[in-house]
């Protein structure tokens, strides 16, 4: 176990964070990532390497520097991510765009990244760390569900091109859990002259009071640790309260009018 690697995007704080010290623990050698060294000059949890994984050198680059230094990569977890919240009509697209980036484009800068080397190793783990928002479209987070979503898609698409190389690829999917990711969130102005002033306004207070609600992220470790160590892991993975585990359950099940019903309920829309 202690000669494994593993890579955690977005690694200096919050899931990542905790993701890196839990396998600490259990024997693994782990290495974060974070777009600044310098912000982190106190940091001794694990070792971090500077990247932005918006950019294509940048992302080479630190990929070289693990190489060099363990000469092998067994579990990418691409975790870095950024929250977006606002009316579609109001939300300014440079910043839609920059969601994507993060959220979408920038594990699959890791994921070509790494895959030669898993290639080569003949064995691999890539997880891509989304949202059980990426299985529905919520209200004035449609931008955050959609980048989530799309990822969710690459991983199954994925799985299939990889399976012969020794190289597996699955997802998880986390509901609300305590992150400073509302710290770093865009989230569109209210405006008084907004014709979805008071729905967005309510449904933006909503979500900010839950930010310190969530879930102990130390959760959200563990069940990484029990893809790690299946044999064959599957496609998804969720974690999080029953509650938004359930939800996905009634969207599946119910007919989409009726689940629609119950967001707008959810949300006092």
């Amino acid at each position: 176990m202690k000669h494994k690697t593993v890579l955690i995007t977005g690694g200096s704080s919050g899931i990542g964070k905790s993701i890196g010290e839990y396998l600490v623990t259990k024997g693994y050698s782990v290495y974060g990532t974070t777009r600044s060294l310098n912000k982190h000059n106190s940091f001794v949890a694990f070792p971090l390497l500077e990247m932005d994984v918006r950019e294509t050198d940048s992302v080479q680059k630190a990929i070289k520097e693990l190489l060099q230094k363990e000469k092998h990569l067994d579990v990418l977890i691409n975790n870095a991510g950024v929250g977006i919240t606002g009316p579609l009509e109001e939300t300014p697209h440079e910043e839609i765009l920059g969601a994507f980036d993060t959220n979408f484009n920038g594990p699959l800068h890791l994921i070509k990244a790494v895959l030669p080397q898993m290639r080569k190793q003949e064995k691999g783990l890539i997880i891509n760390i989304t949202s059980i928002a990426g299985y529905m479209g919520l209200p004035y987070r449609g931008i955050y569900s959609a980048t989530k979503g799309a990822l969710e898609l690459l991983t199954e698409a994925l799985r299939m091109e990889v399976k012969d190389f020794g190289v597996h690829v699955a997802n998880l999917a986390p509901g609300d859990f305590v992150t400073n990711i509302a710290a770093g969130r865009y989230h569109s102005p209210v405006l008084d002259s907004s014709p979805y002033k008071k729905p967005y306004g309510s449904t933006l207070q909503q979500i900010n009071e839950g930010v310190n609600d969530g879930e102990d992220p130390i959760l959200v470790a563990k069940a990484v640790y029990k893809i790690i160590s299946a044999k064959k892991p599957k496609a998804h993975y969720k974690v999080g309260t029953f509650t938004q585990k359930f939800s996905l359950v009634l969207k599946a099940l119910l007919p989409d009018k009726v689940f629609e019903k119950m967001l707008l309920k959810h949300y006092k829309l």
